[in-house]
């Protein structure tokens, strides 16, 4: 579980120091999710960490907090947690795609949601979109083996089509219903 912690940690760094570098001016921006602005985003992002903790039949700690970066920081903590911890992290559960571990869930959802919804932020606040190659190479893995299910449940918006010879980064945007343009 150390590998999964230890990825856990770098991704929710990078996108700790993408809300860090929100402007308070900024938090109302539209994000490329037409339902989300910055701030709504972020709050999606927490409630996924809440969603990784239920089949240990926990949640977070405190209130809803109109406060995106003490939320996240509230989040992580909650899910470092259960991570460090090899009981909590191996817990074996039934989950949406067969039987599982809340370690491997939590590298699969959130490792996919601390970059997508990263580069998310990033366009929305006027960052830099530049995600990380391997991570980008792990989620386009992920996202080939996921397939049509990628559009159920507004997971995803439709493809954007994006030029074959274009970097994969943009690919696998275009992919997951984002304009890399």
């Amino acid at each position: 579980m150390n590998e999964i912690a230890d990825r856990y940690r770098t991704l929710a760094d990078a996108f700790q120091a993408k809300i860090d570098r929100v402007g308070p001016d900024s938090w109302a921006n539209p994000t490329p999710c037409e339902e989300w602005d910055a701030r709504g985003l972020v709050a999606h992002v927490v409630d996924v960490h809440a969603m990784m903790l239920r089949p240990l039949d926990r949640q977070l700690d405190g209130e809803p907090s109109e406060d995106p970066r003490g939320a996240f920081k509230a989040a992580r903590t909650e899910v470092e947690a259960v991570l460090d911890d090899p009981a909590l992290a191996g817990f074996e559960y039934d989950g949406l795609l067969g039987r599982t571990t809340v370690g491997t869930t939590i590298d699969r959802f959130l490792g996919f949601d601390l970059v997508v919804h990263g580069w998310d932020l990033a366009r929305a606040t006027g960052q830099d979109e530049t995600m990380d190659p391997a991570e980008v190479e792990r989620i386009w893995g992920m996202a080939e083996s996921l397939g049509d299910n990628l559009r159920r449940s507004g997971v995803c918006g439709p493809e954007v089509p994006v030029p074959a010879d274009a970097p994969l980064q943009d690919r696998l945007l275009g992919v997951l219903g984002r304009d890399p343009g």
